[in-house]
């Protein structure tokens, strides 16, 4: 009888993957009924992430990408580090709303990133590229690797579309008081 623990990661990991994958092609590709790129760079420089672009780029990549590897269980601490960061820029987004997904808030984003993250910390199990591969790519020292650099690079972009968001509100206002 096959191991329930193992058979529930990779459960886990193909649904939690294949949302990420479908949500970052959307941005990268306009799979999905996305808008693809072009417009995904304009969402995201009107949202305070610049330069726009580069950041649509990073976002699909780290859905995307990060999506994929988790659902092959491939690389799993890189995985799930790259996806619950990319979803802590997507959290800051929606926090003003609240938490419930209905008045547009965090909730969806927040547990993409937690479930990413409990799997880049868990492990793939037995049924993933890691395993097969004698977690080359599934080391200790990676998780605290690739989890310090996700959070230290989550950080700087959010302070960073804060600074943006906060110098736009001053100007928009200066401009009501002329």
């Amino acid at each position: 009888m096959p191991d329930r623990k193992d058979l529930g990661l990779l459960a886990l990991r193909l649904g939690v993957g294949g949302v990420l994958v479908a949500h970052g092609t959307q941005k990268l590709f306009g799979w999905c009924g996305g808008d693809g790129l072009a417009r995904t760079a304009e969402v995201m420089e009107a949202m305070g992430f610049r330069p726009g672009r580069a950041s649509a780029v990073v976002a699909g990549v780290g859905e995307a990408g990060g999506g994929l590897l988790l659902a092959l269980g491939f690389a799993t601490p890189a995985a799930g580090a790259a996806a619950a960061g990319t979803m802590a820029g997507a959290v800051s987004v929606n926090a003003p709303a609240g938490f419930f997904a209905q008045s547009g808030g965090y909730e969806f984003p927040a547990l993409l990133g937690c479930s990413a993250a409990a799997l880049g910390i868990s492990g793939p199990g037995r049924y993933s590229l890691d395993h097969l591969t004698c977690h080359v790519l599934d080391r200790p020292w990676l998780i605290a690797t690739a989890f310090t650099t996700s959070a230290l690079a989550a950080a700087a972009v959010i302070k960073r579309r804060m600074a943006v968001t906060a110098e736009r509100e001053l100007a928009e206002e200066e401009e009501l008081y002329e």
